[in-house]
């Protein structure tokens, strides 16, 4: 059986990574970054045991195509997540490591 403490950290890292996976590709210009960065603190917001959540997307990686916009890429998420479960917290992020979207429990 689990901990609360390592219910905690698993609630953290199944959100983080369903983040990952449903947003990365998504249509985005530095015009619309913000309201994609709301959309996804409330989305994630919304479910069970998560207890704060910021995203900032990286702005100045964002490239247009030939369209004008870019796709939501893993290496412009800066999101850092709190999660709750029975009075024990984790905190974990994503965050750019070199070229490489790193999810990793900060507390």
């Amino acid at each position: 059986m689990q901990t609360a403490r390592e219910r905690a950290v698993f609630e953290a890292g199944i959100k983080l990574g369903a983040l990952y996976h449903q947003w990365v590709g998504t249509p985005v210009s530095p015009e619309t970054a913000r309201s994609i960065e709301e959309a996804i603190e409330k989305s994630v917001g919304l479910q069970p045991h998560v207890r704060g959540i910021t995203v900032r997307l990286d702005r100045e990686i964002m490239e247009p195509n030939m369209f004008g916009y870019s796709e939501l890429q893993g290496l412009m998420l800066d999101v850092e997540i709190t999660t709750r479960v029975e009075g024990e917290s984790c905190r974990a992020r994503i965050r750019r490591e070199g070229n490489y979207p790193l999810m990793e429990i900060v507390e």
